[in-house]
């Protein structure tokens, strides 16, 4: 498993993550708005074909005091909202869902668990992204959100959340080509 994200369209990326279980431990941090603000944000998600989805982000909750943003994020340091659909939901294995950037086509996000022994195999999935800007920023956001789940499933101190993404994003910069 690579720890980093893969493309695997031209506006698509996966992530992977062996996580600490079980399972429902797991699916609860996707679902309970106050668990999940613990790693990316909390607000609704309505676990069930056509429910809404509104996640209230708070990457300054995730940073330190003085971990800020670098200027191009500037204005995401405060909280923002991700407005959505679900479109799969089979607790505890599957949550998909879409959310509107701007005009386009809305993007998909999948999240699959996978029992592995005392481990849970999560994989992310987020498809049509509408410009290389944006496959860089949310895979390089995926992978520190993921990241601090991860440590919090392992009752551990997550790192700040800007200082890893934007040192991510350099990284994603390299592995993901020009369109």
């Amino acid at each position: 498993m690579n720890a980093y994200g893969e493309l695997i369209a031209r506006d698509a990326v996966r992530i992977e993550r062996l996580l600490p279980g079980p399972i429902g431990r797991v699916w609860d941090y996707f679902i309970d708005a106050d668990k999940r603000s613990q790693w990316i944000g909390g607000g609704e998600i309505e676990p069930v074909v056509g429910g809404r989805v509104e996640i209230s982000v708070d990457n300054a909750n995730l940073a330190d005091k003085d971990d800020l943003p670098p200027a191009k994020y500037a204005s995401d340091h405060g909280k923002g909202r991700i407005l959505g659909t679900v479109t799969a939901c089979e607790p505890p294995h599957l949550l998909a869902y879409q959310w509107q950037h701007g005009d386009g086509e809305p993007s998909k996000v999948r999240v699959e668990l996978e029992e592995r022994g005392d481990k849970v195999l999560l994989t992310l999935t987020h498809e049509r992204l509408p410009s290389r800007d944006w496959l860089l920023s949310v895979s390089a956001g995926w992978h520190t959100h993921l990241d601090i789940l991860a440590a919090r499933l392992a009752g551990e101190a997550p790192s700040s959340f800007w200082r890893t993404m934007t040192g991510l994003e350099t990284v994603y910069e390299k592995r993901i080509p020009s369109w």
